[in-house]
């Protein structure tokens, strides 16, 4: 039976002993192990404090990442008129960093589900570290370092996304993991948010920009230091097996065989590149949009010298936090109620998000040259709605796929839902932007319109979304018990359609 919390002691329970001939295979995935030693079943379990204090370190690196990733976002139309480029040019600060991000989440991936976790992470982000402090010191006329820099910057991001979430789906299980994703994912709009706070506050008190960007390599040193200090590395699958963990030795194309026959992971990783593409779109233009949209209206002078007036980017920050926190407690909540009535409540939560959100964008769009305001509170419903989903996604992974390869799993949904989604986002709009701009007469009133009608593109894809996440409302069901039983050791259903041989107990500590 599936334990109810974090990892606890197995001494009270009763042990099973899993065998298998010795060529029996998991898939094509071979089992490495035989039998549950004795020297296991007393073998120690991580405590629930150790288990917390790991994940308040996992939360607050999550944070400064998403601090820095929309710190740019935030400071975006001084540092459009500080290199003099265009909005297309701009929108490549944030796709050059998603693409190396996309790039390298299958490698650490792959490293993920074999080695030590705790190392890959650190060392990527050590390299996050070293440049994202080196993007500070770029001068006018080297734009084109900044756009190298900012793409390595991915390198960090790509290890510790895709490792971290499963990190916390080994220590914990049931409705405890959901919250516990949940204070995780939280931290996506909270540290998005002030990202553009922290960006535009530095700047104003400062009058430079560049000391905006410094603010977050300076406390993810402190996030390092804390992750090699204090988060356990914990067998896979520990908290389904009450801390002893399963194993088995597959190649990459056997994982991904694997993955691709997981119907729910499918549809759900194309729902999350549909709301990867928003969000990408929205977190990097929307402060811009509205400044552009005030011009337009008179309301506020063109910016003709440094520093511009960063007021949208603070009160987006704002919005984005209130609405995140918000978002992810509802949908968390909302899941929890309907969970043990539905169980596929959760993709419908994130189908009810991913179409909810549409008639709000549609509203911000139009409304923006009519009443600044009234935006504010149709761009704050439509971040709540797409922050329903951000810990239901992770927990959907977590639980229809078996822990061996939940890293695996991890970095190709990153990998897609950033090149199909917030990789090309931010420069398709810039670039839809400048050719109904360059078509028109340069006033202000067309910068901000072809920015508008640019912006039309993501209603379509928010419903897209919605009907992606449908669809894996018809198979989640099958698919979670299959994982569940592979990891208890019974065999699922032959027309199951991740139908494989049961894992294996470890007999040995994770290397």
């Amino acid at each position: 039976m599936e334990p109810k919390g974090s990892i606890t002691s197995p001494k009270d329970k009763p042990q099973r002993s899993l065998s298998t001939s010795s060529g029996l295979r998991y898939g094509s995935l071979v089992n490495s192990v035989t039998s549950l030693a004795p020297e296991l079943v007393d073998k120690p379990p991580i405590s629930n404090r150790r288990a917390y204090i790991a994940v308040a370190v996992l939360c607050y690196v999550n944070l400064l990442n998403y601090m820095e990733r929309y710190t740019i976002a935030g400071v975006l139309p001084i540092i459009q008129k500080y290199f003099d480029i265009s909005d297309s040019t701009a929108g490549l600060l944030q796709t050059v960093f998603i693409c190396s991000f996309l790039l390298l989440a299958p490698f650490f991936g792959y490293l993920g589900d074999r080695y030590n976790r705790i190392y890959i992470m650190a060392g990527g982000l050590s390299v996050w570290l070293v440049t994202a402090a080196g993007s500070s010191f770029v001068n006018k006329s080297n734009f084109w370092l900044l756009v190298l820099l900012r793409s390595l910057v991915g390198v960090g991001e790509a290890s510790y996304s895709t490792i971290a979430p499963t990190i916390i789906g080994d220590l914990f299980t049931g409705p405890k993991r959901l919250i516990m994703i949940s204070a995780f994912y939280i931290f996506i709009p909270v540290g998005s948010g002030l990202g553009y706070i922290v960006g535009s506050s530095v700047t104003h008190l400062t009058g430079d920009w560049h000391w905006a960007l410094r603010v977050t390599p300076i406390l993810g040193l402190l996030g390092l230091l804390l992750l090699v200090l204090l988060c356990p590395n914990p067998p896979r699958g520990a908290a389904e097996t009450h801390g002893v963990g399963v194993t088995g030795k597959s190649s990459y194309q056997e994982d991904v065989k694997y993955l691709l026959k997981n119907k729910s992971y499918v549809w759900s990783s194309m729902g999350v590149t549909a709301m990867a593409f928003l969000t990408g779109a929205l977190a990097f233009w929307v402060p811009t949009f509205l400044a552009r949209a005030q011009v337009s209206a008179g309301v506020r002078p063109v910016c003709i010298k440094e520093p511009c007036n960063a007021q949208d980017s603070l009160i987006f920050g704002g919005v984005t936090v209130a609405s995140g926190i918000l978002g992810v407690v509802l949908g968390t909540s909302l899941s929890r109620y309907f969970r043990n009535k539905v169980s596929y409540a959760d993709p419908l939560i994130c189908a009810v998000g991913m179409l909810g959100s549409t008639p709000c964008l549609f509203a911000v769009i139009f409304l923006a040259s009519t009443s600044i305001p009234v935006t504010y509170i149709f761009v704050f419903l439509a971040e709540l709605l797409l922050s329903l989903n951000w810990s239901l996604l992770a927990d959907i992974l977590l639980y229809v796929v078996v822990p061996t390869r939940r890293s695996t799993a991890e970095a190709l949904q990153i990998s897609v839902c950033h090149l199909l989604g917030d990789a090309g986002s931010p420069y398709l709009i810039g670039a839809v932007s400048d050719a109904i701009r360059n078509s028109n007469p340069a006033t202000p009133q067309w910068s901000f319109r072809s920015l508008k009608y640019s912006f039309l593109i993501c209603p379509f894809i928010g419903i897209l979304g919605g009907l992606f996440f449908l669809m894996t409302s018809l198979y989640i069901t099958e698919d979670k018990k299959a994982a569940q039983q592979l990891v208890e050791g019974d065999p699922p259903p032959e027309n199951s359609p991740v139908s494989e041989p049961p894992l294996e107990v470890n007999n040995e500590s994770n290397k």
